[in-house]
């Protein structure tokens, strides 16, 4: 686990990768992501458990080359990590609460680090195992993509991106996951996406690019299904890499 870094200290500290852990063992369902290409900017995904019962995971998309971001990622994943696992660790809270309270200290954090602005579109969610339900907030990220038997249906920002405003809050609604739903999150960096091969051509792949494909997918398991969206993008934009991160994260209810 990374350290919690200072933005104002005497010496500078090293500042490490922040490396994702294993996704955990979920009881009737399934988590999973894909990369595309090297990561060069802000992309980070994560995932614990925060109790008997309940599973926080995340995707942020912190602003700027990985260079000169990692601090902010860092923190981003030390807080993610501790105060995750405080705040949802009960087994009788307002999950509602508890994740605004986590975007609340993420948000100052960032802002911390940064020793100023420094935008974070973040989407972060927790499941309840027993009860099949997700509560999430998403801060200013690409909307989250929920397929079940009534179709997709898109969960839009409930809130402005993590480290612009250091009062700024975030909504938290919950919704209920049938067997067999699925969420697909992907980064900006897939959304945006254009193909160079007509150079006059500057059209981005689109979020209902990601839809249709997402749509049409047949498989069932998370891995497959995120690596599928980014084959598809990989194939749109043209070239072998890429300016940005591209990340898709997936979450099954298989049961």
């Amino acid at each position: 686990m990374c350290a919690l870094f200072h933005s104002r200290v005497a010496e500078p500290i090293p500042v490490l990768e922040p490396v994702p852990g294993d996704f955990p063992k979920i009881d009737g369902a399934e988590i999973a992501a894909t990369t595309y290409g090297k990561r060069v900017a802000g992309d980070f995904y994560d995932s614990l458990r925060v109790g008997p019962e309940r599973i926080l995971f995340g995707l942020l998309d912190v602003a700027g080359r990985r260079e000169n971001n990692r601090l902010l990622l860092s923190t981003a994943q030390t807080v993610f990590r501790v105060r995750g696992a405080e705040l949802f660790s009960g087994s009788d809270i307002n999950e509602s609460e508890a994740m605004v309270t986590l975007c609340i200290e993420l948000n100052r954090s960032l802002m911390e680090a940064a020793a100023g602005v420094h935008s974070c579109p973040a989407f972060i969610g927790c499941y309840h195992e027993r009860f099949g339900t997700l509560c999430y907030t998403n801060a200013g990220h690409t909307a989250g993509l929920l397929r079940d038997d009534t179709g997709i249906a898109e969960l839009a920002s409930t809130g402005l991106p993590l480290g612009l405003f250091s009062h700024a809050t975030c909504d938290a609604p919950t919704v209920a996951l049938e067997e067999g739903a699925v969420l697909l999150l992907v980064s900006r960096g897939v959304v945006e996406g254009k193909c160079k091969a007509d150079k006059a051509d500057d059209e981005e792949f689109g979020l209902e690019r990601v839809k249709e494909r997402f749509g049409t997918e047949s498989s069932s398991n998370a891995q497959a299904i995120s690596g599928s969206i980014l084959n598809r993008v990989g194939e749109f934009t043209c070239e072998p890499l890429v300016p940005d991160d591209m990340t898709a994260l997936v979450f099954v209810r298989t049961g």
